[in-house]
């Protein structure tokens, strides 16, 4: 649209007259008291005030009273100005955009009649009036006639002498025809703001609009520089076009939209009322103003593209505020999904007449890709901070409170697992419904702080631990693990993910977890082992299970494990207790002798049953440790040195890693000289001099024999 046109219905503009060369003598012109429209830029519908189109017609009056004070009154027809100031009354409704006498304006001059004596053309305020009163055909007509004798005087050099007087008449002729641009911008601008379509206004659009065609048939004429207006084509059609685009853009523009201050919602109500009346103007469109166009107006066509256009204008606007986390899902939902939807655009009763699929992009590549960045940017955050929430709820509610874990199908339960891909997963379906690019983003980062998560919760929880010394946490260690693998596992089957650096990062933690967990059982069962073969231990008439109450206290909680890892720790366990005991003996204290050496094989026996049985019962799988204790047990109580022999045989292939100072330290262990002990050594039993047997399983090779064998 020409937007230095004016639009409101009663406005009545003028341009500046052709230059001349007898101008310059002039004080005053009546083309100087008024505001070119080619000099001033305004939006369709911001109209002349009705101030400055008071003066412009005051002026004029007051001129071309001083200038025909003594001419004759028939002279009027050559389109004089009366002496009469009209004034309007402005309104939103549709009715009201007609002319009234506002309040406090009075009228001068005597009222106008509009019906021209017989041959006599109308005046220019008597045109101008029709044009208020919307009689647009007949003030069309009348501005036609007038222009066409203004162009016949013209070419006849009638005004070779006074070019002022040309330059008022053809200033007259296109103020008219302005005014009337501007009424048809106002009956296109208010066809949808109105409950009902005036029909019989439309259609005199329509006949109006094909008339000046026919009148200025040359379409491609334009004045030039300095050139008068006369005869120019108008081009209402594509006025009319225009002001359908200003329309949708009111009708956008207008949508009721609350401060985030008022709701939280705005931005989602504000979309819902956009497709609601966006919907019901289209509807409009289609069922009842079409029919008032022909086909080549192409008026469903037209009107979908202006309101598609202004939409796109409207949401850039929204896209460049600083938008929250909803707000930024529900804007992009509603470009992505509502907008071309049955909702919208794609309602049934729209089609045919409206073809989505003809529509351009509704934000441009690079505002859609700058919306959905800044979603992926408060996306993390959210995700942060949910990650965050968790851990203030493990430990509020249940370390703080030293709740034990729920046990689920005999292992023990912790929501972590749930609660995380729960997050996950509604993330990336409300991503996935916008694109699939931003749900493999959203993936991604959702990864990203799992990773981060994972390595904080451990720490946390370490800590927090290590202040207390809970009883919880062997409980809560086994839970954790048994959750962490769940996650990975449904990482994998449900979201598809290659889960390698996250399985690097839950092997790590879970190796802090176990190395935490063992420190704590070496602090419970060190002041145990280092009593075994003292003489209280000896000596003492409790049965021998307070080493196996203290094992116990820590590998009950294994069994509530996933497999494989809470097995792989009861081994380690198993392993652990095997061997701790083997060092505890074989320390170089004395020589057990006589009655002595039954009474400590017996106790040694009954706690390597205690212990093996409570172990393997719990789920330890490795059986292999079982007679390691009781063969170290068998040689300490045997009398006989050819049995002696055997056992000690049945150890070296049992346990193949095991050394010639491990062997040395058990025989001292029962009271064998040097010289007996090497006799058995030389049996050629292949013992191995160093460490690094090689052997899958090895329980020798981690215990340090010692090198000196005292004699007590």
């Amino acid at each position: 649209m020409n937007r230095d046109k004016e639009l409101h219905p009663t406005s009545v503009t003028s341009e500046p007259a052709s230059p001349t060369n007898s101008t310059g003598k002039e004080k005053m012109d009546i083309a100087s008291e008024l505001n070119s429209p080619s000099s001033h830029s305004h939006d369709i519908g911001n109209a002349m005030t009705f101030s400055s189109f008071e003066r412009g017609i005051k002026t004029m009056l007051s001129i071309r009273k001083s200038k025909n004070l003594n001419k004759e009154k028939e002279k009027e027809s050559t389109g004089t100005l009366r002496g009469i100031r009209l004034s309007f009354k402005f309104s939103k409704s549709y009715e009201q955009d007609k002319p009234t006498i506002c309040n406090g304006m009075e009228e001068i001059g005597e009222k106008i009649e509009l019906e021209p004596t017989k041959g006599k053309p109308l005046s220019v305020m008597e045109i101008n009036e029709l044009i208020q009163k919307r009689q647009l055909l007949e003030a069309f007509e009348s501005i036609k006639y007038l222009e066409d004798e203004v162009i016949a005087e013209r070419d006849a050099d009638k005004y070779k002498d006074n070019p002022q007087e040309f330059a008022r008449k053809s200033k007259d002729v296109d103020l008219l025809y302005n005014s009337i641009t501007s009424t048809i911008q106002s009956i296109v601008v208010g066809t949808l703001e109105h409950p009902t379509v005036e029909e019989t206004m439309l259609a005199s659009l329509v006949t109006l609009i094909a008339n000046e065609e026919a009148a200025h048939p040359d379409a491609s004429y334009t004045a030039g520089p300095g050139s008068d207006l006369l005869g120019i084509p108008r081009k209402w059609r594509e006025e009319w076009r225009e002001a359908i685009n200003e329309s949708a853009r009111r009708r956008v523009v207008s949508v009721p939209m609350a401060s985030k201050e008022e709701d939280s919602s705005w931005l989602d109500l504000h979309l819902g009322f956009l497709r609601k009346h966006l919907s019901k103007d289209l509807l409009k469109v289609k069922f009842a103003v079409k029919k008032c166009y022909p086909e080549d107006y192409r008026v469903c066509d037209i009107y979908v593209e202006a309101f598609h256009k202004a939409i796109a204008s409207h949401l850039q606007d929204l896209s460049q505020r600083p938008l929250e986390f909803n707000e930024l899902y529900a804007l992009l939902d509603w470009v992505a999904n509502t907008y071309l939807s049955e909702l919208l655009m794609g309602h049934p009763d729209l089609k045919p007449e409206v073809k989505t699929e003809n529509l351009s992009l509704l934000l441009t590549p690079a505002d859609w890709d700058k919306l959905k960045n800044d979603y992926i940017i408060s996306v993390k955050g959210k995700i942060k901070s949910y990650f965050g929430n968790i851990l203030k709820l493990e430990i509020t509610e249940k370390w703080e409170q030293e709740v034990q874990p729920e046990v689920e199908e005999n292992l023990y339960n912790s929501s972590l697992s749930f609660d995380i891909q729960t997050i996950i997963a509604e993330h990336m379906k409300a991503s996935k419904a916008i694109s699939r690019s931003l749900e493999m983003k959203t993936l991604e980062l959702c990864l990203a702080e799992l990773h981060e998560f994972i390595a904080r919760f451990g720490e946390e929880f370490m800590e927090w631990n290590s202040s207390r010394d809970s009883p919880i946490f062997a409980s809560y260690f086994a839970a954790y693990i048994n959750s962490f693998h769940d996650l990975v596992s449904g990482l994998q089957t449900i979201f598809k993910v290659n889960t390698e650096e996250l399985q690097s990062v839950l092997a790590a933690l879970t190796k802090n977890f176990r190395n935490f967990f063992f420190n704590k059982l070496r602090t419970k069962t060190q002041p145990l082992f280092k009593k075994i073969l003292t003489k209280d231990w000896i000596l003492a008439t409790e049965k021998p299970d307070l080493l196996a109450s203290a094992v116990s206290q820590f590998s009950e909680h294994l069994q509530h494990m996933k497999e494989p890892v809470g097995q792989e720790l009861l081994c380690d366990i198993h392993k652990y207790v095997v061997r701790e005991y083997i060092m505890q003996v074989i320390k170089p204290r004395w020589k057990i002798k006589g009655e002595m050496r039954q009474q400590v094989s017996k106790r040694m026996n009954q706690e390597a049953k205690i212990l093996n049985n409570m172990l393997i019962d719990q789920g330890s799988t490795s059986d292999w440790l079982l007679p390691a204790i009781h063969h170290i047990a068998n040689i300490v109580g045997e009398k006989k040195k050819d049995k002696i022999k055997e056992y000690v045989m049945e150890l070296c292939q049992d346990y193949p890693d095991i050394r010639k100072e491990h062997i040395l330290a058990v025989l001292g262990l029962r009271g064998l000289g040097r010289a007996k002990r090497l006799a058995i050594i030389r049996q050629g039993y292949h013992l191995q001099e160093s460490s690094g047997g090689g052997a899958s399983n090895t329980l020798f090779d981690e215990i340090d024999a010692p090198s000196v064998i005292s004699c007590f």
